[in-house]
């Protein structure tokens, strides 16, 4: 698929911002959803790995359509992580900030053994670390900040699915969600989420590029 063909199609599904009602911290607080490429039914329906956080303050997904079977997506996803594959965005920003992130441009095979527990490196510092949380192998990995971690103002979980297309076509969809901590957590995630709006969009281009062969 060129790309001026993936804009136009991002395009016809602009970015959409609901806002419900949700508790959690003994008033009312406005819980986002945010949604970028994603028809209606993608945005709205539960993904692998949502039952992490049951109550996400702020929800962000988003999608792009692969024109390659979702088992040549899958190892792109597998060996991703700082140390290992890298995240198939913008290296020299992330390196800007000491992350140390190398994209790979071809498959590793030593990096394609992921399991549940696994720590999935976003910089050189453990603290940075995730967790694997669940892994279906050709299907969906999610990473979320791991059980009984109480630093940081708001949990988090990141989920990659990948859904075969009757076509022969993949769609990557990617949802991240906070769990605010505390109550001026709000304002954090939302200015964290421009950044992700950012470097998730490169990401989700980057594995396209690979996976369809034109890395």
């Amino acid at each position: 698929m060129a790309d001026d063909e993936a804009t136009t199609h991002e395009k016809a599904l602009p970015p959409s911002r609901s806002v419900r009602w949700a508790g959690g911290i003994g008033f009312p607080v406005p819980a986002l959803s945010i949604a970028v490429g994603c028809h209606p039914a993608e945005a709205g329906g539960g993904l692998p790995g949502d039952h992490f956080l049951s109550a996400a303050g702020l929800q962000s997904t988003r999608a792009i359509t692969i024109e390659a079977p979702a088992g040549a997506v899958w190892p792109w996803l597998a060996q991703m992580g700082q140390g290992r594959g890298g995240l198939y965005s913008y290296d020299f920003l992330e390196n800007l900030a000491g992350l140390d992130i190398h994209s790979a441009d071809r498959i590793h095979p030593e990096w394609q053994d992921i399991k549940v527990g696994d720590r999935f490196h976003l910089a050189p510092a453990a603290s940075a670390d995730l967790e694997v949380g669940l892994v279906a192998p050709g299907n969906a990995v999610v990473l979320r900040v791991p059980p009984g971690s109480s630093s940081g103002p708001f949990d988090f979980s990141w989920a990659f699915v990948l859904r075969p297309q009757s076509d022969g076509t993949t769609r990557l969809l990617v949802r991240e969600r906070y769990a605010n901590r505390q109550w001026w957590a709000r304002c954090l995630v939302e200015a964290v989420e421009v950044a992700s709006f950012i470097m998730s969009r490169r990401m989700l281009h980057g594995i396209r590029c690979r996976a369809e062969g034109n890395g």
